[in-house]
């Protein structure tokens, strides 16, 4: 049974309370998971399944690969050592900041 309410709230909350189970049967639910909401997701995948965070990581990066439209080798390995950030740090909302300077 689904739970009440809009796809995106849900999503926010699970992201709120951590749980990485939450969080990716919340995100199946999104048309789409933006760049700043994958970030979310690795940093819960680092702190929950840390074998997986690389499977995830190359997800985040083919999805700005694509969605950013004037990206050079510069930005991408930019980006790759915000992903090591999340990775070490676990902090989704600190990665996002400097996603945002790199744009």
């Amino acid at each position: 049974m689904r739970q009440a309410g809009s796809p995106y709230p849900r999503f926010q909350r699970a992201l709120e309370r951590g749980s990485l189970n939450s969080i990716l049967a919340a995100a199946a639910d999104l048309d789409r998971v933006g760049l700043n909401d994958a970030l979310a997701i690795c940093a819960a995948v680092a702190r929950e399944e840390p074998a997986e965070f690389d499977r995830y990581a190359i997800r985040w990066i083919a999805a700005a690969i694509n969605e950013w439209e004037s990206l050079d080798c510069a930005t991408l390995i930019s980006a790759i050592g915000v992903l090591e950030r999340v990775r070490r740090d676990r902090d989704p909302v600190a990665a996002a900041q400097a996603l945002r300077s790199l744009r």
